[in-house]
């Protein structure tokens, strides 16, 4: 099938989070010409490499910061980095991360004129590897289907949020939520609450839920606090986390790999007493969790802070998952697919990770249109 030229782009951005607007930037300043809603797309303008389009599967701007919960502030996130070109306006420390954030996102996408299709859900993606077609891919989506001949999967972790599985888990009485659930600690006034995870938003939930609960934190393994980050290890461990998404291994969170900072707001909560680490629970009953040793810790609610997983079940009809879990990718391009582009997955999963990723991705489009023009 010969693309469709109302429905093709040169590249296609899925995701308009801190990667995928990353890539959008990018792709504009290296000339690629914008196609917003309703605008169809035609040939790219004289002197310009190609046109792009950002598909996004919000209602509005702010990618995975609409949802966090409104007590996370923008004095106890976890390491903002600003989007390229335009750095985040001065907040109050007090502010709500999920209003200054999203407010944020939307100028940026104005300022850079990025044209943003919303909301439009990405269902598969395929090859569009018919004789005499384009090389590249379809998109189908809940708008319509799409064909790109690059495509930039910028679509994140937090539709994907990852339950352990634990024996029991069905069994017990009481309430159960992720992280991606959590909206503040009010709700578990006066209840017991089992926090499980050893992340930022782990803590972040102990401190805060402590203050007006009895809690218990477990963990699978001990926390490995640093209280002065070394730029050198934290290269280093980063590097771990890219070899493994070299090897196609399933991505592992950056912090895992770096360690946990030991911020004011964790020195805090120590100081209470709050972060006693717990070994963690062999079961789930109705009433509460079996702990290693026997013993059975009461539970009202148990509060699952154990991370997400990449949110990429859409490339599955691509084929690309390895019998360990991950899709070979390196310097964020997929090695076995070569115009598909990862970015803010396995070692870009960090804010400023997603920002480089967006560049080289957009570097690497050019190079291949290049080399394809001199063929």
């Amino acid at each position: 099938m010969t693309p469709h030229p109302d429905r093709h782009v040169t590249a296609l951005v899925v995701g308009a989070g801190q990667a995928g607007l990353s890539a959008a930037h990018h792709l504009r300043r290296r000339g690629f010409q914008p196609v917003g809603p309703g605008e169809a797309p035609g040939p790219a303008p004289a002197g310009a490499p190609g046109t792009f389009a950002v598909l996004d599967a919000e209602e509005r701007p702010g990618g995975a910061w609409l949802h966090r919960w409104d007590t996370l502030t923008m004095g106890s996130v976890n390491h903002i980095h600003e989007l390229p070109g335009h750095p985040v306006p001065p907040a109050d420390p007090a502010a709500r991360a999920n209003a200054v954030l999203p407010a944020y996102f939307a100028e940026y996408e104005e300022r850079f004129d990025l044209r943003v299709h919303r909301p439009v859900r990405v269902s598969r993606v395929e090859r569009s590897g018919e004789p005499g077609a384009a090389e590249g891919f379809r998109v189908h989506t809940d708008a319509g289907t799409r064909t790109c001949g690059f495509l930039v999967n910028a679509t994140g972790t937090w539709t994907s949020p990852h339950w352990p599985a634990v024996p029991g888990r069905r069994e017990f009485r009481g309430r159960q939520l992720h992280t991606h659930d959590y909206r503040g600690p009010e709700e578990f006034a006066g209840r017991r609450v089992v926090v499980v995870g050893m992340g930022v938003s782990a803590t972040q939930h102990l401190a805060e839920v402590s203050r007006v609960a009895d809690t218990l934190w477990v963990t699978r393994r001990e926390p490995r606090w640093i209280d002065d980050p070394d730029p050198g290890h934290l290269a280093e461990s980063v590097e771990g986390v890219d070899e493994r998404t070299r090897l196609g291994l399933a991505p592992r969170s950056v912090v895992s790999a770096t360690g946990m900072f030991r911020s004011d707001w964790v020195r805090e909560a120590q100081a209470r007493g709050v972060l006693e680490r717990h070994p963690m629970f062999e079961r789930i009953e109705p009433d509460g969790v079996r702990m290693p040793d026997g013993s059975l810790e009461r539970a009202d609610v148990i509060l699952w802070a154990t991370g997400f997983r990449p949110a990429v079940r859409h490339l599955a009809p691509l084929r690309l998952r390895t019998p360990d879990g991950g899709i070979r990718a390196a310097h964020g391009r997929a090695l076995d697919e070569p115009r598909l582009f990862l970015i803010g997955y396995g070692p870009s999963q960090s804010t400023v990770g997603a920002n480089r990723a967006g560049r080289d991705a957009v570097r690497a489009i050019l190079a291949d249109l290049r080399a394809a023009g001199a063929a």
